[in-house]
């Protein structure tokens, strides 16, 4: 098993709180990490139809089993009448990390946690493994091409199975249970070719009216399917950051997939060599770099803390880092393994807007070399230490 970051502090969270909630996407490594940290805990799935059927016909019956020892339940949103009864038990036993919850539609876990268990719960997200948890291991992450198109599911380390065939099973499963539960979408066909066309805006600013057309939904129905994907965590939307120095500023989001090993099989990738000369390859970069941002975010049981700026004149920066609530980092994020001086004209330009220094300005590139130059830190994309002191 490949140790996982988030193992600190979920620890620290089942002190303090009667519960701890562990969310993210599916084959994500949740239950792996639950098990491996409460070994003595009872573990219940409910995804059990069995298990299922006790917990909905007797909810009382079925958590009295556990009320002494405590539980790690498994799709707990399977079940939300549980939680009301389960309120009971936390506030008459009060005993820290009772029971752990986890789940893989996050709406629904964290709509019946808002509902019942309010203030009685930890909560931390868990995306697929990071690179840094595969470099600990002794797992090569290079070239980065490979990453990109493996991905980082658990599962495909663990495993001899191949990327293709676990991204197909991965979406079938993902269409046929997780959206069926959710019973938002009517036409699972057009929402596997809606995906499909995410992937292939992949790193892009979002424009509804042409992913609406391309799919041939409507402007609104295509928000409300990424809103969807979202929850899932199967993408992440980044928000343009509202500081706008006196300049008009877009203001739709960025689209990144959590995993790029899902949207480069979206897109029809088919061995890492095509992702070298792909037109999705800057995209796919930078998606790897920002979700390893968000990872050593969450990983820690924090909020994302990641923008994007972009003026109306072109210019840009792909992520800005709010640092201590007032500092603006800038990241840029360059898939050539080539240095450019190009590399740092956005950062300067944002420097001059924002008297921004370069001490605190980062291009991070597909190289493996790290150097400090007179416009900002060039960090190689596996060495991101530097960046990620600005993300604790």
């Amino acid at each position: 098993m490949i140790k996982r970051d988030a193992e600190k502090k979920l620890k620290e969270l089942a002190a303090g709180f009667p519960a701890v909630s562990v969310i993210g996407p599916r084959q994500s490594g949740k239950t792996t990490l639950v098990r491996s940290v409460f070994p003595d805990k009872p573990y219940v799935l409910l995804e059990d139809p069995d298990t299922r059927a006790f917990a909905q016909e007797d909810p009382r019956s079925f958590l009295a089993q556990f009320e002494r020892t405590g539980a790690i339940i498994d799709e707990a949103q399977r079940v939300p009448e549980l939680f009301s009864y389960l309120q009971g038990i936390l506030d008459t036993h009060n005993k820290p990390g009772h029971f752990i919850l986890t789940g893989s539609q996050n709406f629904l876990l964290m709509e019946s946690i808002s509902q019942s268990l309010a203030g009685r719960v930890g909560i931390i997200r868990l995306l697929p493994l990071s690179m840094r948890e595969l470099s600990r291991e002794g797992i090569s992450i290079t070239p980065f091409e490979k990453c990109l198109y493996t991905g980082f599911f658990p599962r495909l380390y663990s495993t001899t199975i191949e990327p293709a065939d676990f991204y197909s099973s991965y979406i079938q499963t993902y269409l046929e249970r997780d959206l069926h539960q959710l019973k938002q979408v009517q036409n699972l066909s057009v929402f596997q070719t809606f995906m499909k066309m995410c992937a292939y805006r992949n790193g892009q600013i979002v424009n509804y009216s042409s992913l609406a057309q391309d799919c041939g939904i409507t402007h609104n129905t295509a928000k409300e399917w990424l809103s969807l994907l979202e929850t899932s965590s199967i993408i992440v939307l980044i928000r343009p950051h509202h500081k706008n120095f006196n300049k008009r500023l877009v203001k739709m989001p960025k689209l990144y997939f959590t995993d790029p090993g899902l949207a480069a099989h979206l897109a029809g990738i088919q061995s890492p060599d095509t992702i070298s000369y792909h037109s999705l390859k800057g995209g796919l970069f930078e998606s790897l770099i920002v979700t390893e941002f968000l990872k050593y975010r969450f990983n820690q049981a924090k909020e994302a803390n990641l923008y994007y700026w972009r003026d109306q004149h072109g210019h840009e920066i792909d992520c800005i880092i709010e640092h201590g609530g007032r500092d603006l980092i800038p990241v840029e994020i360059k898939s050539g393994r080539t240095v450019n001086n190009d590399y740092f004209k956005e950062i300067a330009y944002w420097n001059t807007l924002s008297a921004n220094t370069p001490d605190r300005s980062f291009v991070v590139y597909g190289g493996d070399q790290s150097q400090k130059r007179s416009a900002g830190h060039l960090i190689g994309f596996a060495h991101l230490d530097p960046v990620f002191a600005y993300l604790s």
